[in-house]
């Protein structure tokens, strides 16, 4: 496998071609932002955290049959995926208010919603990634109602593995994002899961343990997410 050209920077990743067309070389940044974009800064060896963590939980969830994109990792900051199309959609998974739907429904922080709500979003930087239904889905073509079908499946079969995970590590997923694209014509998972990804607070205390530290100016940034990291790998 040889690394080729960069086809591809993002806000937290750079994906490069390789000598394989079925693969690219996906590489972490420790560049941070939110709030679309408005919000700018970096942290210390967050793409050595993103990436091993992505790892792990991709690797876990392969276990427990959620087809994904990873292949192996490369270095402390790359790992080696399948090449695939990315559907133009953000799904957002809630299992606890918090963030932009505790403002949209006039909800406390931390109240725990009666089932998982399910998102979408359409993944456009410049647009801020609007929230969107099935009916926007398939009148801009975006997916088709079979794979949004398979999306929702994989994605609640998802939460349910990542829940258990992480509450054996102490963590409480509060709500997370994932993203899927087209790899020989089949649904996968892409993306990445990490910190900057997932809402997660500690069991006990309720410390908020993720990127709202960065978004929020809570301090203890790297730390936390060092501390995370460490606990999932045990």
């Amino acid at each position: 496998m040889n690394k080729l050209e960069q086809l591809y920077e993002g806000k937290a990743k750079k994906v490069f071609k390789t000598d394989d067309a079925d693969y690219y070389v996906v590489e972490y940044k420790d560049d941070a932002t939110a709030f679309n974009g408005e919000k700018k800064g970096s942290i210390h060896d967050k793409g050595v955290v993103n990436n091993k963590m992505s790892a792990l939980l991709f690797n876990m969830l392969e276990e427990k049959g959620i087809p994904t994109h990873f292949e192996k990792l490369l270095s402390e900051r790359e790992q080696y995926v399948k090449a695939v199309t990315i559907l133009p959609l953000e799904v957002i998974v809630r299992n606890v208010a918090a963030g932009s739907l505790a403002k949209r429904l006039g909800l406390e922080e931390g109240v725990v919603m009666k089932e998982t709500v399910l998102e979408f979003c359409y993944k456009n930087d410049e647009l801020g990634d609007p929230m969107i239904n099935e009916y926007h889905i398939y009148a801009m073509s975006f997916a088709t109602p079979d794979q949004v079908e398979k999306i929702k499946v994989m994605s609640l079969k998802i939460n349910d593995l990542l829940v258990e995970f992480f509450k054996n590590h102490g963590l409480k997923l509060i709500d997370f994002k994932l993203e899927f694209g087209l790899f020989k014509g089949e649904v996968i998972l892409a993306d990445e899961i990490s910190p900057d990804t997932c809402r997660l607070w500690d069991m006990e205390t309720n410390k908020k343990m993720d990127k709202d530290r960065f978004r929020r100016d809570l301090g203890d940034v790297e730390e936390t997410y060092q501390e995370v990291l460490s606990r999932i790998q045990g």
